[in-house]
């Protein structure tokens, strides 16, 4: 099935049944590309166990899988920073979210996906009164994704190293900022 920018994005919650289909996106080129430097890696997320890590998902921690026309194209891990267990984001205020996006087949690409994916999870992430704001982490040299973040109203706070190894330049999204785009 062909993909066009006319298509709709779905989103459901990913179930431990998505891992192959995470496992297979995690050797795509473009993919690890936006989840690492090392020119070397073959794998995405350091060869992350996908069943595992859907089996644990929680109200802090869980993952949407994005379907076009029933297939799926993407996926969105979406994390209350400030409670989530393994204290990736360290010391971080309450009341935030943080999204990590990413389409898998290459074929979806550049096709307005990751836009419609993005704007209706920070519909969802506001829905909520108590969120005051969302966080990302794009690598510091994927540039296209902070051209990306930054249409979507995201504004670059600063550079930060994560896992001691992911050179990151952190953006965050008020809810100002996203209720004044919404309204315009």
């Amino acid at each position: 099935m062909s993909l066009s920018r006319t298509d709709r994005v779905t989103l459901r919650p990913a179930t431990p049944a998505d891992a192959p289909l995470l496992e297979a996106w995690d050797r795509e080129e473009h993919v690890i590309a936006c989840t690492t430097d090392d020119p070397e890696a073959e794998v995405a997320f350091g060869g992350q166990d996908w069943a595992e890590e859907l089996a644990a998902a929680s109200p802090v921690s869980f993952h949407l899988i994005a379907e076009v026309n029933g297939r799926p194209i993407g996926t969105m891990q979406v994390i209350d920073p400030h409670l989530e267990p393994t204290r990736y984001w360290g010391e971080i205020e309450p009341d935030l979210r943080a999204l990590d996006i990413w389409i898998g087949p290459k074929d979806a690409l550049g096709l307005g996906f990751g836009t419609q994916m993005m704007s209706s999870a920070l519909d969802d992430c506001f829905a909520d009164p108590a969120v005051t704001g969302v966080v990302i982490d794009p690598l510091a040299s994927n540039t296209d994704a902070h051209r990306f973040y930054q249409r979507l109203g995201f504004e670059p706070v600063g550079r930060r190293l994560f896992n001691d190894e992911d050179d990151c330049l952190v953006h965050r999204l008020s809810r100002e900022a996203w209720e004044r785009r919404r309204a315009a």
